[in-house]
């Protein structure tokens, strides 16, 4: 028996806007990830007012709210990916689900 018997007839959809966003996740996640980073660095160089320890206080705010956006935009590239298969799969080919005949689909029992 074959278990991936193809639906006869059945026309393949073509791929729309899913594939294109899934072809530019990985350049929103380098981008996404670049940019706190470069964010974090200019603002060690240019934050200088206050004291020692206040200049350093809100820079490690400013990192926890960096690492909070980073991960913010891992997961959101993480989910959409994750939409963007489940559709491009259900786009494919159809397969038949149930090939085996019922007995009493066509005359069902009186209760």
């Amino acid at each position: 028996m074959n278990w991936l018997r193809k639906l006869p007839g059945y026309q393949r959809t073509p791929y729309g806007f899913e594939l294109r966003l899934l072809r530019l996740m990985p350049r929103v996640l380098v981008l996404g990830s670049l940019l706190p980073l470069l964010l974090s660095g200019l603002v060690r160089l240019f934050y200088t007012e206050g004291s020692a320890a206040e200049i350093e206080r809100h820079i490690e705010v400013f990192d926890f709210a960096m690492i909070g956006l980073a991960v913010l935009l891992l997961t959101a590239v993480l989910t959409i990916s994750i939409g963007c298969v489940i559709v491009w799969l259900m786009k494919g080919p159809a397969y038949v689900a149930d090939g085996y005949d019922v007995s009493h689909s066509d005359k069902p029992k009186p209760d």
